[in-house]
């Protein structure tokens, strides 16, 4: 009957040596236990999935970082050229106003993403509209038909004149506290952004601008129209200083005049 023999060795590497009858010099060696590779190697394979994920999603958190900072960069190139040529045109052009509320506005519809917009006036408590940018056909013939409103409580601007801030409506058309008139009904207005343009808490006039799809402007566009409104009372108080200087001039050379033939004709009435 054959003979076997088990010599059991320290660790997990155990070793069964079998021998026969017939061959009991000879011995015949097979490991058996060795660790299993196949947990590791799963673990590895687990790691690097995990690590191709991790490096992906870095890649892509990275290129939106990057896509968000180029469309951040090019908006302030956009807006600093933008200013830049509004103060030329103030500069290049002094008491005359309308190149310069033509530009602002322009603007600001532009870089706010709108759909049309209006600069308007204060003129005692009415509002006279003096430019306009993209306005609907038949809206835009309504407003040259009738440029002063006199706009009851409730409206837009009869908010800003009472408040002196912005008023932001995402939607008129479910706001019940909102009366626009002809913007809704002629204009196709649904979100609406109205800027106070004040010189020392004095209300000189708004900015509007007007969306025709529900989009509420970012508070980053609002700033912007809010800049703009700035620039337009600047413009507005440098035209008055020029006035105010050119009637100061006309003044004294009239007086300078008179004094003149005084002196050249004495008791010569």
């Amino acid at each position: 009957m054959p003979l076997k023999e088990v010599f059991p060795t320290v660790g997990s590497n155990r070793y069964v040596y079998s021998t026969s009858g017939a061959g009991m010099g000879k011995r015949k060696k097979r490991r058996i236990g060795a660790a299993k590779p196949r947990r590791q190697k799963t673990s590895r394979q687990q790691n690097t999935k995990k690590t191709r994920r991790f490096r992906s999603s870095s890649a892509g958190a990275k290129a939106n970082d990057f896509a968000r900072l180029a469309r951040e960069r090019d908006e302030a190139l956009e807006q600093q050229a933008a200013t830049s040529e509004i103060l030329k045109i103030i500069s290049s052009s002094p008491g005359d106003l309308m190149p310069v509320f033509n530009a602002l506005l322009d603007n600001a519809t532009r870089l706010c993403e709108a759909k049309f917009g209006n600069l308007v006036l204060l003129e005692g408590d009415q509002f006279r509209f003096v430019a306009q940018c993209n306005a609907p056909p038949s809206y835009a013939d309504a407003i040259r038909r009738n440029p002063v409103l006199q706009p009851p409580p409730g409206h837009t601007f009869d908010c800003v004149a009472k408040s002196k801030r912005e008023v932001h409506i995402i939607d008129i058309s479910t706001d019940p506290s909102a009366t626009t008139g002809m913007i809704s009904k002629l204009g196709g207005a649904r979100t609406v952004l109205v800027v106070p343009m004040l010189k020392d808490d004095r209300l000189a006039g708004v900015i509007a601008i007007y969306r025709q799809e529900v989009r509420a402007f970012t508070e980053q566009q609002i700033d912007l129209v809010k800049n703009f409104a700035a620039q337009a009372v600047l413009a507005i108080e440098n035209a008055r200083l020029l006035n105010e200087l050119r009637e100061a001039l006309e003044q004294q050379t009239a007086a300078a005049n008179v004094l003149s033939i005084i002196s050249t004709s004495p008791g010569k009435l």
